[in-house]
């Protein structure tokens, strides 16, 4: 009984410190991580960047540094992390096929948030599709028109032509 007590003493004193290492390490990355996306959102509202773009880059980037963080924190502990890092390739590329729709919609989000090629009030036309511009989100575009809301994802407004009437709406739906 002694002996079994003595093996996980012993036991003990060789995983604490590693143990305790493996706790820093993550804490370390989880302030690391908060500090960064300060920095972030304190230089996107200096450079007056779309909050939707800053809040995006600030959680993408503190999603990596906390996943860096937990990686190192395992080696660390003596894990053999290369073949956890080749199983997360392959998850991403998973996911990133199954969701390369949501994918599309966001990416084109942020390029309509940067480029701005219309404003919310514009009224626009899009691939039969019309009304006046009401939010900018990172997946969709929301139009009013006649009390209807329309969705329009924004990989297809990144893709088809976009009619911007700078004109009264009457007057732009003579236009076709």
């Amino acid at each position: 009984m002694e002996s079994v007590f003595q093996s996980y003493l012993d036991g003990l004193v060789v995983w604490l410190p590693k143990v305790g290492l493996a706790v820093f390490v993550l804490f370390v990355f989880f302030m690391f991580s908060k500090m960064i996306k300060r920095v972030i959102t304190k230089v996107s509202y200096g450079l007056k960047l779309d909050e939707h773009i800053a809040v995006l880059a600030s959680r993408i980037i503190g999603v990596l540094l906390l996943l860096f963080g937990f990686v190192s924190a395992l080696g660390v502990l003596g894990v053999n992390v290369s073949a956890m890092i080749a199983g997360l390739g392959l998850t991403g590329f998973a996911l990133g096929f199954a969701l390369k729709d949501t994918i599309s919609n966001i990416l084109s989000g942020v390029l309509i948030l940067l480029h701005q090629p219309f404003e919310m009030g514009d009224h626009i036309k899009i691939a039969g599709f019309e009304g006046d511009v009401v939010a900018i989100d990172l997946r969709y575009t929301e139009l009013a028109k006649d009390g209807d809301k329309i969705l329009i994802p924004n990989a297809k407004l990144f893709t088809n032509p976009i009619v911007v009437c700078n004109v009264s709406e009457s007057e732009c739906l003579n236009s076709n």
